[in-house]
């Protein structure tokens, strides 16, 4: 069995804060399985539940290593840095290619097959994010050294009593609203409801970081080439999105201004009934299904092409390659990611959608169904959703690069395409740095192997 080899890359920043409760030796050990994930508690307590019927099924023990989620990239870092590899791990779509490279996880594509587990019932997104052929992550021809964990489609919701009370129809569950029509809603909303001379509900409050992709993608632009070589963040169509996302603020003020998304951000004042418009995630349902109104969700608005887009994020559980249980550990693995008792538990807890195609339509279509529109969650996982930029390169630091310095655009100070024309040459360097720090990883482990 090949032994994890740390490189620079891998172990650089890493802080041991304290080596996690993982099997001694190369990871696993003869008493049973090590699961090593993160999470709060209703993901810790469905978890164990899930992993008590497994082992009432197999016989094989396995020991629970549970971190928060700040706290669990150190952890696992420090475990492998440490020869300390739990058997099964969660794993970073964006840690994968190196966590192949250094010979930390298994290629378990043989050991699936044998399994008889049927892969055209899981999301084709989850299963193929963890696939790597040496060169690029994500291709469908790529080996797979992972399950996945769930999936994250990352949908757009709505406060539904707050746009019934203002005499605003819904949104159409199917047909995307186009930025104009969008931005008038947004207006019709943006109230004062007190009287006091001060706006108390917006239309909407998005973060850059996290909800510019959207909007980029909605309007014919994106942050790289498709074989991840070119940074094309420098196009009409980029800075036509970032400029209507920054205008939204600065110039129609129907999101919170700066000063006061900081008393009390964005996130709490949508579930305060403050906010019409928010992003919502599988992971936000368990909170915001006890919230005091109802909420739905949408397709998000478009711009030039017409076309909505979401990005849909995913975690992954892989095996180590130094783990003294592959077997059982691969069974594990598919029966976490794939078991449909497994999931009905996961689901149950509200904190992701189906991994399973068919469980999750029926999911979907349940008459009780909170929020009404799951199908949209279905949507962004089958048909439209995207990666997010950084998830498949060899590390992300030519994507965060645009994040650094954006400031003064949100601020409505700076034109975003000024912005994006210097700020590319900076994040094509870091890019190309990426590629080839991945080629000479690669080349590195083929000698090795």
């Amino acid at each position: 069995m090949k032994k994890s080899r740390l490189t620079a890359g891998v172990v650089a920043g890493l802080v041991v804060a304290g080596t996690a409760a993982c099997s001694t030796g190369g990871g696993g050990s003869s008493d049973g399985l090590t699961f090593m994930f993160r999470g709060g508690d209703d993901e810790k307590a469905a978890y164990q539940a899930a992993i008590d019927r497994f082992t009432e099924d197999t016989g094989v023990d396995v020991e629970v290593v549970v971190s928060d989620p700040d706290n669990y990239a150190t952890q696992l870092q420090a475990s492998i840095a440490g020869n300390q590899v739990p058997d099964v791990f969660y794993i970073e779509q964006a840690n994968l290619q190196a966590y192949v490279n250094e010979g930390i996880l298994l290629d378990i594509t043989d050991a699936v097959d044998e399994l008889g587990v049927d892969l055209d019932n899981i999301w084709d997104y989850g299963v193929d994010s963890y696939r790597y052929d040496g060169t690029l992550q994500g291709t469908p021809e790529g080996r797979l050294y992972g399950l996945p964990k769930d999936i994250g489609p990352f949908a757009f919701g709505y406060n539904a009593t707050m746009l019934e009370e203002a005499g605003v129809e819904r949104p159409d569950p199917d047909v995307p609203l186009a930025w104009d029509d969008w931005l008038e809603i947004l207006k019709e909303v943006t109230v004062d409801t007190d009287g006091d001379g001060e706006v108390d509900q917006w239309g909407t409050g998005l973060n850059v970081q996290w909800n510019l992709q959207s909007f980029v993608w909605s309007n014919g632009g994106d942050w790289t080439n498709e074989d991840r070589t070119e940074v094309t963040v420098d196009t009409p169509e980029f800075a036509e999105a970032l400029q209507y996302f920054t205008d939204l603020t600065t110039v129609h003020g129907v999101t919170p201004n700066p000063e006061q998304a900081q008393t009390l951000d964005t996130y709490q004042r949508f579930m305060a009934g403050e906010i019409a418009f928010f992003p919502v995630g599988p992971w936000d349902m368990s909170v915001y299904n006890e919230l005091d109104f109802e909420y739905d969700l949408m397709p998000w608005p478009v711009g030039s092409t017409g076309e909505t887009a979401a990005w849909v994020g995913s975690l992954g559980i892989g095996v180590s390659a130094t783990s003294d249980m592959p077997d059982e550990a691969v069974q594990l693995v598919t029966y976490l990611s794939t078991d449909e008792a497994a999931q009905e538990t996961l689901i149950d807890a509200n904190i992701q959608i189906p991994n399973r195609i068919d469980t999750a339509q029926e999911w979907a279509a349940e008459p009780d169904a909170q929020p009404a529109n799951r199908q949209e969650f279905l949507d962004i996982a089958e048909d439209y959703g995207r990666a997010m930029p950084a998830a498949f390169t060899y590390g992300a630091a030519w994507y965060d690069e645009l994040w650094v310095d954006i400031q003064p655009v949100v601020d409505g100070v700076r034109p975003a395409d000024e912005y994006l024309a210097e700020v590319q040459p900076r994040m094509q360097a870091l890019l190309d740095q990426s590629n080839e720090d991945a080629a000479r990883a690669a080349e590195q482990n083929a000698q090795n192997d």
